[in-house]
Parts: structure tokens; sequence; C-alpha cells
């Protein structure tokens, strides 16, 4: 199951120094966390999870292996995209095949680096990057209706349902919302089928100068208050920092973050945030030769959670013993947990919690 998440921003924001530096700090962490390049501009990374040191400590596992989430680095986006300007084109082409978009934001002042609105101003970036996608969904969406309208005026009842659904969504365009804002209750899986731009979760990272990446700056607040009015989220990071963390020994790095008054890196935050964005949580399995971190999407029930491993164990599923993490770690593993009879055994009804510590009974 591969999710991944788009990075995308005006040229000269720092999008594809925040790329390169993930993909250098996932190739020196290749112990634990493995990266790879599917090509030149993707690069998939481990979520890092300490729960899953904890867990292969405890089985004392011969192999740890975390789950992991897709980057894509996506061409520069200026105005005028949606005509085809730049290399609007292949923006929009890479964009639409994302699960997610991460948003890189200017935060910063430096009259070295040029910006092509001439200042900075995050909230009127993320405003032109918005409009283009906007813009573009607008005309896929109104030349989709054309042909829908034919086939429901013959009785075609898809392309009635289909109109219907489409119907929020222009209307939401044509007055400046992205179409995320118009989706009817219950069209989530039908509006995503539409391949949307704006119907995608959006992270913000706000990219800020050394001094303010503990703490953030004024530009990095507003963008907050910007997520929070449109019900996404904001991340604050230095790329500069990000560079130079990605060059350093593991065992430099957790004393360097810490004389910067950070707890953790950035493009962990990133990480785990668009994990999150995705709606996706994390279950478990462990035992001597590996303990491992799977990912599925928040509210998937116990047969199709094991169907992420091998689809036999989807078809065969009779049950699935599960232990809570906090009771596998406080109990010291699995046997203990039995035996405080913190083990559960779950039917196919089961819904799957974050955290969970599951073995898989299956027959085919």
């Amino acid at each position: 199951m591969g999710f991944n998440c788009g990075i995308v921003g005006l040229p000269n924001v720092g999008k594809s120094t925040l790329f390169n530096a993930l993909t250098q700090t996932a190739a020196a962490q290749a112990a634990n966390y493995p990266f790879c390049t599917i090509e030149p501009n993707v690069g998939r990374v481990g979520v890092p999870d300490p729960r899953l040191d904890d867990l292969a400590r405890i089985a004392k596992s011969q192999k740890v292996v975390p789950t992991s989430l897709e980057f894509v680095d996506i061409a520069g986006l200026v105005r005028g995209a949606s005509r085809g300007e730049g290399l609007g084109n292949q923006f929009l082409a890479n964009i639409r095949e994302v699960d997610a978009i991460i948003h890189v934001l200017r935060c910063f002042e430096d009259g070295d680096i040029t910006h092509v609105e001439g200042s900075v101003d995050p909230i009127r970036d993320a405003e032109t990057v918005e409009t283009e996608l906007m813009l573009a969904d607008l005309d896929s969406l109104e030349k989709r209706q054309v042909t829908l309208a034919k086939k429901a005026r013959g009785g075609d009842k898809e392309a009635q349902a289909q109109m219907a659904l489409s119907e929020p969504l222009i209307a939401a365009l044509q007055a400046g919302r992205p179409a995320r804002t118009a989706v009817p209750a219950g069209e989530e899986e039908n509006a995503r089928r539409l391949q949307l731009m704006t119907t995608k979760p959006v992270l913000y990272v706000c990219n800020v100068e050394e001094a303010s990446a503990a703490t953030g700056n004024a530009h990095s607040a507003r963008v907050a208050e910007q997520a929070a009015r449109e019900g996404a989220r904001a991340v604050v990071v230095s790329a500069a920092i990000e560079a130079e963390i990605s060059q350093m020994a593991a065992d430099d790095r957790a004393e360097f973050l810490s004389s910067l008054g950070l707890e953790d890196s950035g493009l962990d935050r990133i990480i785990r945030a668009g994990h999150d964005l995705l709606g996706l949580i994390t279950y478990f399995t462990a035992g001597p030769k590996e303990s491992r971190a799977w990912t599925i999407i928040k509210g998937m029930k116990a047969p199709q959670a094991a169907g992420v491993i091998h689809g036999d164990f989807e078809r065969g599923f009779i049950a699935a013993e599960t232990i809570a993490y906090t009771d596998y770690v406080a109990l010291g593993g699995e046997q203990a947990a039995k035996e405080a009879g913190k083990m559960r055994v779950e039917g196919k009804e089961y819904v799957v919690k974050d955290g969970d510590v599951m073995l898989f009974r299956f027959n085919v």
C-alpha cells in the first residue's frame, strides 16, 4: 500500500533543498530508516517511530523495518501554470497523481535570493499556487460536464450522479474556494476519483531562517493562522539547518538539534505530519526475526489490515491476536501480555487501532 506527498512551491522557496536534505538524511539512516530513489525526483523514506525501536528491543528482533512514505519533488510553479506557463503542464500532471500536497512557503528574508514576486509574503504565495490549482480544476470539471450532460440527457444514471457531485464543486471553484470545501458528505471517495488537485489535503511547510527554526517568526505565524482557518496544518523548518543535519553523523545530530532548542529535526516532523495528513495509522508485527511497522488507512478492519502484509492473509482471515502497544511494552512482551490477559482475539469486524501489535491467523 503506497502513499505519496507532492512537494510544491514557487521557485526559490527552498523546496528542492528540503527534498535533497530529506533524501540525504534518509540515505544516511539506512540502518533503521531505509530510503530508495525511485526516480530522480522521487524518494521513499521511513517514518520515524520510536515505538518500533521499543518493540524490537523487547522482542530481540534481528531486523527493524519501518513503514514508509513517498515524497515527490514537483517542478516549481509560476503564475499562469493553469494555462501552461513555465512547466505548468508538467506540474499539474504530477500533482494530480499524489495523495497529498506539501506546500513549501518562503518565510525568510534574504537579499541574495531573488523572490519571483519581488518580496516575501507567504500568504500571497500560497494563494498564487492555490489559484492556479483551482483554475485548472475548474477547467477540468467544466470540460467533463459537457460530456456528462449529453449522457445524462440519454438517461445515464452514472452520468447524472457525477453531474450532481460536480455541480457544488464547480460553484465553489467559481467563487474562489478550493473544491475540498464543497464535497458533499459521504461523497469523499467519489470526489477523490475526479483527481482534483484542490480536494487533496495540504500541509504548509514554513521555511524560516536558522535563528527562527525553534520558534518560528512573524511570517510563519501568519501561515499558521491561515492553516487553522482552512483546517490544514503547518510545520516550521529551516531548510538550511536540515541541509546541514543531513551531512552529519547520526551521533552528532541530537546534540546539534539540542543546541538549537529543537527536540527533533524538521524533516522528521514533515514525515510524521505527512503520514497524519493522509489519515494513516500504524500497526506492528514483532518477533525474533523482525519488528515491522505497517501503514493502513484509519478505520480499516482486521482482514483488510492483514491484506497489507499479503493477500492470502485477507482471503483466509480467521482472527487477529492483538495487544495494545502500551500493554506490550509495560508488560515486557507477548508472553507476559498473554499471561496478564492483555492479548485479545479479534474477528473480522475489529477496527484496527494505531499502535496495535498483531498476529494474524489465516487459512487458505
